[in-house]
């Protein structure tokens, strides 16, 4: 085993923190990472973890070694890509985490397209709104769609929504048209997510958001079952745009409070860490951010 590689396995033990977990991504036994990490340790003639039955943990010397490491890695995938990436096309395996109604309704095609421009490209896609864990589940990918992102996420927008406040013609008919969210307090909502009988939307008042409690007696995890719901006339629902145009363009439901805008939503393409990106992912990338864009 090379001296790279060795490196590059001591950096996927130490991000997942299992050699079981490592071995079942490569497809080899626990023992073959473990004497393999052990061979490292005494070539270096340092410690790098302290193994246990539950867990593992760096030493002081590992973690400096893993910075280091990761530094050396980096450069190298750099300086590979950029050579190979002038003459090659993009090749190999990419796995993607996908949202599951605007992965179906505004990814698939896209993917379909860059799978036929790419034909030495595979794609594993995975459909759910659940979050992965990108490096324990060897994602190489996920596209995430959210107003906020979290402390140490990897990621590159691109894109955005927007959401709208819809309800059916005939329940504004038989409850008037809230012409403030203030006034929402006094209609029947659709929640997204069972997030209790008192939620909040935000909204931009002039120019700053601001939030307002709704009450709302049905809930749920999906975006096209509460507009469909509004449709029949059970409520209003937030939800963005790629959900809500074929049931606006049927005339099923209407956008209401338009003079207060809802803050938009970003969509972001997250990466497992912030190491050199594969030459295909980032093909991958710059072509649903020019799509999407």
């Amino acid at each position: 085993m090379d001296r790279l590689e060795a490196m590059h396995l001591f950096v996927r033990v130490a991000e997942l923190g299992s050699f079981s977990a490592v071995a079942q991504q490569l497809g080899v036994a626990r023992s073959v990472v473990t004497r393999q990490i052990a061979a490292l340790e005494s070539h270096l003639g340092i410690k790098l973890m302290v193994r246990s039955t539950r867990r593992l943990a760096m030493t002081s010397a590992g973690t400096a070694y893993l910075e280091k490491c990761r530094v050396i890695l980096n450069l190298v995938e750099s300086a590979e890509t950029d050579v190979a990436q002038e003459r090659l096309a993009p090749r190999g395996n990419i796995r993607i985490s996908l949202p599951l109604t605007f992965g179906i309704k505004r990814l698939a095609p896209l993917l379909i397209e860059f799978s036929g421009l790419y034909p030495e490209v595979s794609l594993d896609m995975d459909y759910s709104d659940r979050r992965v864990k990108l490096i324990e589940e060897g994602i190489d990918l996920s596209i995430r769609i959210t107003r906020r992102l979290d402390p140490g996420d990897v990621a590159r927008k691109i894109g955005s929504g927007q959401m709208y406040v819809v309800a059916s013609p005939d329940y504004l008919a038989r409850h008037g048209r809230p012409q403030h969210p203030s006034e929402l307090i006094h209609h029947e909502c659709l929640g997204y997510t069972a997030g209790g009988s008192m939620q909040h939307w935000q909204f931009l008042i002039a120019g700053q958001p601001e939030s307002f409690p709704v009450r709302s007696r049905i809930n749920a995890n999906n975006g096209e079952v509460l507009t469909e719901a509004a449709a029949q006339g059970l409520g209003l629902t937030l939800q963005p745009d790629f959900i809500l145009d074929a049931f606006l363009q049927a005339g099923r439901i209407e956008s209401i409070l338009d003079a207060f805008p809802v803050p938009e939503l970003g969509i972001y393409a997250m990466l497992p860490s912030n190491r050199h990106v594969p030459h295909r992912v980032r093909v991958l990338m710059d072509f649903l951010s020019q799509r999407l864009g």
